[in-house]
């Protein structure tokens, strides 16, 4: 059987300029990207793979650079910033991701695993499976490890407690809050194609009736709501964070915890103080890889 080629579009970056990267290559090429960061190196490789081969012309490679110039004129720091295409065997590019993705241990209660590991969750451990090659989210990324403990932090064993996942992307914390038995689980994203893949993965994991997911935009939903929620997560950028602030608020009840991610360490003083000036304090935060996350709670 013939094995099935793919091009492979890729940009070595650091871990503070991967969703700028990831949005660059998507928009340049129109399919999702891929990320993993090597451990070892502390890099990032963001990559896009195409069935066909690519405009790769001397015009194609300067706009790819003069984009990746851009994000690190940003005040983003984008490392080596190598661009690179290589034509690669689909089975090849299949087995490669088995390389960097090994299996994600939050507290002792949580085990996220790839599809190919055998390894066996403890006693009382739920498992989330979620492949990499999505380009919404699979766990690895600070920010959303940082959302990740707080929902095993935040789980009282046996308590009635709610969960909102505002962009939700691949579904990963609201499978996870949906594992931890928290219920109702809501989770909503502006990306249809997000929505597609969330649904999947929550039927993949067994909890699609668990959760409700549908597409909606944050800045279209109501200033007020009749439903509150013991735990609000909101894996967002700090300029959506601070304007949508009363929507989001007005979602999270009065003992509940807003747990905010997606954040530059240097944009996270404001965001802060942003929070604070609407009756919240923080109670934890987090800072790795220039990300800081915060989980806020009412005064």
């Amino acid at each position: 059987m013939k094995q099935t080629v793919l091009w492979k579009i890729s940009v070595t970056t650091t871990p503070e300029a991967e969703d700028a990267v990831t949005q660059l290559l998507e928009r340049a090429f129109d399919q999702p990207a891929s990320s993993y960061i090597d451990a070892e190196t502390g890099g990032a490789v963001v990559s896009v793979y195409v069935p066909t081969r690519p405009d790769w012309s001397k015009a194609t490679q300067r706009e790819l650079a003069l984009g990746v110039r851009k994000i690190g004129s940003s005040g983003l720091k984008i490392g080596p910033g190598q661009i690179a295409l290589k034509r690669i065997q689909n089975e090849d590019w299949a087995e490669s991701w088995k390389l960097h993705f090994r299996p994600l241990v939050i507290g002792s209660t949580l085990l996220l695993k790839p599809s190919w590991s055998r390894r066996r969750p403890r006693k009382g451990q739920s498992v989330v499976v979620l492949d990499p090659g999505l380009s919404f989210g699979t766990g690895r990324h600070p920010t959303t490890t940082f959302c990740l403990r707080q929902l095993v932090a935040r789980r009282q064993s046996g308590a009635a407690q709610s969960c909102l996942d505002i962009g939700t992307g691949s579904g990963i914390l609201a499978i996870a809050a949906a594992k931890l038995g928290y219920a109702p689980v809501d989770a909503f994203d502006l990306d249809p194609e997000a929505i597609r893949v969330a649904r999947a993965n929550a039927r993949r994991n067994g909890v699609a009736a668990n959760i409700r997911v549908w597409r909606q935009d944050l800045t279209k939903l109501p200033r007020r709501s009749v439903r509150q929620y013991s735990v609000v997560c909101a894996n967002l950028i700090s300029s959506l964070l601070m304007a949508e602030r009363e929507r989001i608020l007005a979602r999270m009840h009065a003992d509940g915890v807003l747990v905010v991610a997606g954040i530059l360490e240097g944009e996270f003083a404001q965001v802060q103080r942003s929070f604070e000036a609407a009756g919240l304090r923080l109670k934890a935060g987090r800072t790795q890889n220039e990300w800081r996350c915060g989980a806020f709670c009412w005064r």
